[in-house]
């Protein structure tokens, strides 16, 4: 039908048929069945002459190699019988084969990866998984940074994660049979290894990267990828590192945490501040509408001067986790110029640093806020979080107004409708009415834990208001500031 319709087009006389037709002849002469009648015509065509070799051997191009084609009836005509296809030979680069080469891409050959073979108990490896999972990036496009490395040596089962912002490396006691190291999904093999029951895991390394689990009637094999395209991890460098208290450093990071802003545009404050001196530790997170301080005196570190850094939030939330579950009393610490070293354990948690420079904290710290009340913390807790039902979506404000020994919080929104509780407290001061987040009080108030009591400073409804434990502990220093609501 085609070789039908060209031979039509050329007989119209037309220069721009003459070209297309012409484009489908070439491309039917050089990778389809051309019917010889139709090519012996363009080759006739006195328009479109051109030199070219006899049809019964001609040269043709395909992917980048030339092909010598010899036949004798012409078998790329579609309308030739099968059953009368003649044996053909191809000759490439000067050798003759029985029929065209294959276009398809070569398999390439199996790599075989270092070999592995250790033992280790399931309920080791499962709690080194799970302190790892946190770091694991599960949603990436690079695949490599979903598995977890693994090297075996000295009796010991290196685990390894990163997300190339931060990276963990734990290890556990094995039996190593022959060391090596490999890569194994990460959630895979954690949830895997949840569902076995306890005894002696066997890991093996086989060909092409597969790694074979083995327990009991259990037998498992995985799709690693290679070694190699794993990012290296720094070690913990030892020179100038320092230790810090393990318990303060976890009390700190609790009572800030929730401070620390969300947003990526304020980068600095996607952060807590850590400052190191000789004799005291501070930690201060803000997002521009609250400010956490806490400060933890009566320390004996080896610093000189002071030591500033910058700790992103999703590395506090990781170092809060690896302290909570450790017993150790001190923790080490160092650093370099790009990169935050934290050794809990047998544990080591790295984290690039924040570039830029934190705000001023100490210039909006309150030193004049006159007004105050004291409250009892599960009593102003409660009554918040009812209010906080009927505030607004997206302001989520609540009014609270001190007046003689009482102080009333209520809320209102034409969607929800109004809600006021009233708290009873010694107030003999000038009535005042000021309003702030709900959410914003109620992070702090959850932070404060088993406090008894609170105390609540004020100067007028547009400074910033103080809020810290009234019974705090002597060389905990710690205070929330929030900025004021207008209602």
């Amino acid at each position: 039908m085609i070789g039908f319709a060209a031979v039509v087009l050329i007989s119209t006389g037309n220069c721009y048929c003459y070209w297309f037709c012409i484009q489908i002849i070439r491309f039917l002469e050089a990778g389809f069945c051309l019917p010889p009648a139709l090519a012996r015509r363009e080759r006739a065509h006195p328009r479109f002459c051109r030199s070219r070799p006899a049809f019964p051997q001609r040269k043709f191009a395909l992917e980048t190699k030339v092909f010598l084609y010899n036949e004798g009836n012409d078998p790329r005509n579609p309308l030739f019988a099968q059953s009368a296809r003649k044996p053909r030979t191809w000759t490439t680069q000067g050798k003759e084969c029985s029929d065209m080469p294959s276009l398809e891409t070569p398999e390439k050959p199996v790599v075989e990866s270092t070999a592995m073979e250790i033992s280790v108990n399931r309920q080791q490896l499962l709690r080194e998984l799970t302190a790892t999972q946190g770091v694991v990036e599960r949603k990436t496009t690079i695949p490599i940074l979903s598995n977890f490395l693994l090297e075996a040596t000295d009796d010991r089962l290196t685990i390894t994660a990163t997300d190339l912002d931060q990276s963990i490396r734990t290890s556990c006691e094995a039996k190593v049979k022959k060391p090596g190291a490999c890569t194994i999904p990460a959630r895979k093999l954690y949830d895997y290894i949840k569902l076995l029951p306890d005894g002696e895991i066997g890991i093996k390394l086989m060909e092409n990267h597969w790694v074979q689990i083995r327990l009991g009637r259990s037998n498992t094999k995985m799709v690693g990828m290679a070694r190699a395209n794993f990012p290296q991890v720094s070690p913990f460098p030892t020179a100038g590192a320092i230790r810090l208290p393990a318990a303060a450093l976890r009390n700190m990071i609790s009572k800030t945490i929730f401070a620390v802003a969300n947003e990526e545009s304020r980068y600095t404050l996607n952060g807590a501040l850590l400052l190191v001196k000789a004799g005291s530790l501070t930690m201060v997170a803000t997002d521009g509408h609250r400010l956490a301080h806490i400060e933890k005196t009566g320390e004996d570190l080896s610093v000189s001067g002071e030591k500033r850094l910058l700790i992103p939030r999703k590395a506090l939330s990781e170092l809060q986790s690896l302290l909570a579950n450790t017993e150790e009393e001190f923790i080490g610490f160092s650093d370099d110029e790009q990169t935050l070293y934290f050794q809990v354990g047998n544990r080591v948690l790295t984290s690039r640093k924040l570039t830029g420079q934190f705000p001023n904290y100490e210039a909006v710290l309150p030193r004049d806020n006159n007004r105050f009340v004291i409250v009892r913390t599960t009593d102003l807790l409660s009554s918040i979080q009812r209010v906080a039902q009927f505030a607004d979506e997206r302001s989520g404000a609540v009014k609270l107004r001190l007046e003689q020994n009482e102080m009333k919080i209520s809320s209102s929104s034409t969607e929800a409708g109004e809600s006021e509780d009233t708290i009873e407290t010694p107030y003999n001061m000038d009535p005042l009415v000021i309003g702030f987040n709900s959410s914003y009080m109620v992070d702090f108030l959850k932070a404060v834990g088993d406090v008894s009591e609170v105390r609540l400073e004020f100067k007028d409804a547009q400074t910033a208001g103080q809020v810290r434990p009234e019974d705090a502990q002597d060389d905990f220093r710690y205070r929330y500031i929030i900025m004021p609501m207008r209602i």
